[in-house]
């Protein structure tokens, strides 16, 4: 099965407008991640998918594919799932890997990929990692996630899951913003409106599950590290050096 990598990015985010275009280390940080992409060995196919014509004009100048997606678009998985729907009619698999994450793990990348080649009856799949500082637990902005025995998602939140009543030995999972998804999965998950439990913490993914759909969680065998703020270059830049 054909696959794709395809790279949502926004020029307007508002706690760092113009992100995509910013450089880390002298190079913009939309190239870093493509090039980060473009060392994974189980994809056929890597692209950009943006609103913005400043991001398009420098995709361009790395050789990189680019496609133009309406400003309509609410979130990555939607500019995602348009790209698939419009352009890419020949590709069955769709990697989702967020454009301001430039130490993305190509391993990671195709892992998801071969996860989906292997399994036909599996639609989605996304990674975890465990959180390692106390502090992290009760972030609100650190979404986790529990998971059965076979590694399917119970469920995401912003909240600490499980609660550990008597403060037995529990391993708490950080939800990596990374998805897998089989065509059908993408542009059906895209098209349906938002569910109540969605609304309510803000996280898509619990769209699917308020469906009655399964996602994987596949264990990362490291972080990933974004730039999120202003302030997140240097500390990106550290850990590139």
């Amino acid at each position: 099965m054909k696959t794709a990598v395809i790279i949502p990015s926004r020029y307007d985010s508002v706690r760092f407008p113009g992100k995509p275009l910013a450089l880390i280390k002298g190079k913009p940080l939309i190239r870093r991640v493509l090039e980060r992409v473009a060392l994974c060995k189980h994809i056929d196919f890597i692209a950009v998918a943006t609103d913005d014509e400043r991001i398009v004009a420098e995709v361009k100048k790395t050789g990189y594919s680019v496609f133009m997606t309406p400003k309509t678009c609410k979130s990555g998985t939607d500019r995602v799932a348009f790209t698939a729907k419009n352009f890419l009619s020949g590709y069955k698999i769709f990697i989702n890997v967020q454009g301001d994450e430039p130490l993305t793990e190509p391993a990671l990348v195709d892992w998801l990929a071969i996860e989906l080649k292997n399994d036909k009856k599996l639609e989605c799949v996304t990674a975890a990692y465990p959180i390692k500082k106390e502090e992290d637990i009760k972030n609100p902005n650190i979404v986790k996630v529990v998971f059965d025995k076979e590694g399917y998602a119970l469920y995401f939140s912003r909240s600490l899951i499980p609660y550990n009543r008597d403060n037995g030995k529990v391993k708490y999972y950080k939800h990596l913003g990374i998805y897998g998804y089989k065509r059908d999965f993408l542009i059906e998950f895209s098209e349906s409106g938002k569910a109540i439990l969605e609304k309510a913490e803000n996280l898509e993914q619990l769209r699917a599950l308020e469906n009655g759909k399964k996602i994987k969680v596949i264990k990362a065998g490291q972080d990933c590290v974004g730039v999120d703020a202003p302030s997140d270059v240097l500390k990106v830049e550290e850990l590139i050096k």
